[in-house]
């Protein structure tokens, strides 16, 4: 009656856990519906939005690199062209220019022309300003049309100072653009510039015995003039050496100079200024008593800048007695007499030049040399085409970001769900590239997790039914005694006895495996003899074995591999494998226990526990060691055990360093076999 209303009780009290257990099922899935999904990255933050950012930043530092390059390495080509070319003009204008400067016609120019252009390469016209034809050097019988735009005008009295050549002496001045070379009425005649020159090299030649190098330097005019080596021309004041008679200018070229001083004065009259007498360099006031120039210096016999004299001393002036009164010396009457002396120079050398002119540089077909210009136009294709590099750059980590991050956001959503305990799902591999493996690491977890619950449960279940087993039987006994139902005879505590040290095995393998699974399974190594620990695990179970018909025999030679290790939990394990074997070995079967030194040279000892039993299903086989798992699939320890026996053995081979290993073929019989290191065992 008792058992009966026990196991109504205890039937009562499983269906409200199993409702509770079912309530609370639902309470989860209800609250993961209430629970709201994580939100979404931000782009700013996500794998796409830093995907994206660095490939366009990429994009645009490649794009910005290279149009620099190519604009630096293409404006230098254009530039070290331009310059070349620029060169060979400012070559051909110059000797144009000289050729103006000392002719008053272009008559005869045409030999000039051709000449320069065969040197250059190019061709070369000069045309009036009016565009009629002067020279050409083009050998077409009908020459190409000349371009709308001139490259030069040649003209001596107003020089191009970015073309004329630098080098020329009295040149590059912004008030005085005439041509040194244009000297006009101021040119000597052979007589006098031979009379100088042996006056010139007369005084070079007493400033070099008196130890100052010097040299005879001949003007545009023929007028030869003492040039001294060095910075300190002054240093000739101090010697014997006269050197003004070296300025005092010839009757022509005083008649010059008179007629540009009446030229000058009729243009400062005009002003109502007053005149000026000018010196023979051209400056005007008093002039100085010598004048000396260095290698770089001015000419002070040729006509060359318009500046004021230097103002002379006290001693000079009272020897002085100009012809003229000198205006007053102010900045505003100096740039009107600079202004009227070069309009009387242009005035005067006119008709001793040519006239102005009209300069053609180009290739043979006509075309001028064309420049670099970024234009807006250039500036936009430019633009345009980065900016359709840097769409499609962006544009390709769009579609590369989204195929990557798609599998991701699965496994992500997969991880969450299975977080929230909802049943493990495999995500799809797109391939086998490093995301498609992360996939099918994630699946191989998710099924191994499936597995790993659904074992947890299994075990749950099996531990519960073999817990519940025999308490029950102790509970009913107990509860029959109580009833008067049977007696308390030594019978009757035996079968109390037999199922209280049954629990107690049980319990005891549990935590046995919870101990190794956490890493706290104590061990206490020392030498074993393999051979004696043999036969005492088979003197163990010689009783058993004998009882169901099988023989227990023990192969190992004399005496035997030695090893360190823990010997009572060596027993246990090797005891556990023996009992296996015992319980599927039919009667008249064999069990055989053998121990041995490993072949493959590392020491290790191997010991062997092979039975002639029924043997394992090939897909039974890897899992003989789970813990609670038959072969039998049956719930009865006295048929097929609790299940934790070989899980044990595994646990306990583990803590002292080795392995164990299972074969066998089915109806013939296993083989289990131990692999221990030969070196002291790393138990914890």
């Amino acid at each position: 009656m008792r058992r009966a209303r026990g196991g109504d009780d205890g039937a009562l009290g499983r269906g409200t856990d199993g409702d509770g257990e079912g309530t609370g099922r639902r309470g989860r899935r209800d609250g993961r519906r209430e629970t709201p999904g994580r939100a979404r990255l931000p782009l700013r933050r996500s794998l796409l939005g830093r995907l994206l950012a660095v490939s366009a930043l990429v994009a645009a530092c490649s794009v910005a690199a290279t149009a620099w390059i190519a604009v630096q390495t293409t404006s230098g080509a254009i530039k070290q062209e331009q310059g070349q070319n620029l060169t060979a003009d400012a070559r051909i204008y110059d000797t144009l220019l000289d050729y103006a400067a000392r002719n008053p016609t272009w008559d005869g120019v045409g030999a000039t022309v051709r000449e320069l252009a065969r040197e250059s390469g190019r061709r070369v016209a000069l045309t009036t300003q009016g565009r009629q034809p002067l020279a050409d050097s083009a050998t077409a019988a009908t020459a190409p049309t000349l371009p709308p735009q001139a490259s030069a005008v040649v003209d001596p009295l107003s020089v191009d100072t970015v073309l004329a050549a630098r080098g020329t002496d009295g040149q590059g001045t912004a008030a005085d653009r005439i041509d040194p070379r244009a000297v006009g009425p101021f040119r000597l005649s052979a007589a006098d510039s031979k009379t100088l020159r042996r006056t010139a090299d007369d005084k070079v030649e007493c400033l070099n015995r008196a130890g100052i190098a010097s040299d005879v330097v001949v003007g545009a005019s023929g007028r030869p003039r003492v040039q001294i080596v060095g910075n300190d021309p002054e240093r000739a004041l101090g010697t014997r050496c006269d050197l003004a008679a070296l300025d005092a200018p010839t009757r022509s070229e005083q008649k010059a100079l008179d007629a540009l001083t009446e030229l000058a004065d009729a243009c400062l009259k005009r002003q109502g200024r007053e005149g000026v007498q000018l010196n023979s360099d051209l400056s005007w006031g008093d002039p100085a008593r010598v004048s000396l120039a260095p290698e770089s210096g001015p000419r002070p016999a040729e006509p060359g800048p318009l500046v004021p004299a230097p103002v002379p001393s006290d001693a000079l002036a009272e020897e002085a007695e100009p012809s003229v009164v000198t205006p007053e010396r102010t900045g505003e009457n100096d740039r009107a007499i600079a202004s009227c002396v070069s309009a009387a120079r242009s005035e005067q050398l006119s008709s001793y030049v040519a006239s102005p002119a009209l300069l053609f540089i180009g290739d043979e077909g006509g075309a001028t040399l064309p420049g670099f210009d970024l234009s807006p136009a250039n500036t936009a294709r430019i633009a345009g085409a980065a900016a359709l590099v840097l769409a499609l750059t962006v544009g390709a980590s769009v579609f590369a970001g989204a195929r990557l991050v798609r599998p991701l956001h699965a496994l992500t959503g997969a991880a969450q769900r299975m977080r929230d305990g909802e049943q493990p799902e495999s995500v799809p591999v797109s391939g086998d590239d490093e995301v498609g493996r992360l996939a099918a690491a994630f699946n191989d977890m998710s099924a191994h997790r499936a597995r790993l619950e659904e074992q947890r449960k299994a075990m749950v279940s099996d531990v519960a039914h073999e817990l519940r087993t025999p308490l029950s039987n102790i509970r009913g006994w107990l509860e029959a005694a109580q009833d008067g139902l049977a007696d308390p005879d030594p019978a009757f505590v035996s079968s109390l006895l037999e199922e209280a040290v049954l629990l107690q095995h049980i319990i005891d393998d549990l935590q046995d495996l919870a101990a190794a699974d956490a890493g706290v399974l104590r061990l206490h190594p020392g030498s074993v003899e393999i051979r004696e620990l043999l036969s005492q695990v088979a003197a163990a179970h010689q009783a058993r074995a004998e009882n169901a018909g099988v023989t227990l025999a023990v192969t190992a030679t004399a005496p035997g591999p030695a090893l360190r290790a823990d010997p009572v939990r060596l027993r246990q394990a090797v005891g556990n494998l023996v009992s296996n074997a015992v319980r599927h070995t039919p009667e008249g079967g064999r069990v055989t226990l053998r121990a041995y030194v490993s072949d493959e040279g590392d020491g290790a000892v191997l010991v062997e526990v092979a039975d002639t039993g029924s043997g394992i299903r090939s897909e039974d086989l890897p899992h003989v060691f789970d813990r609670f798992w038959r072969a039998e699939k049956s719930r009865s320890r006295r048929t097929g055990g609790s299940g934790l026996g070989l899980a044990i053995v595994r646990k306990l081979v583990e803590a002292h360093g080795g392995t164990v290993e299972a074969t066998s073929v089915e109806g013939k019989g296993s083989t289990f076999v131990l692999r221990l290191p030969g070196t002291t065992p790393s138990g914890p």
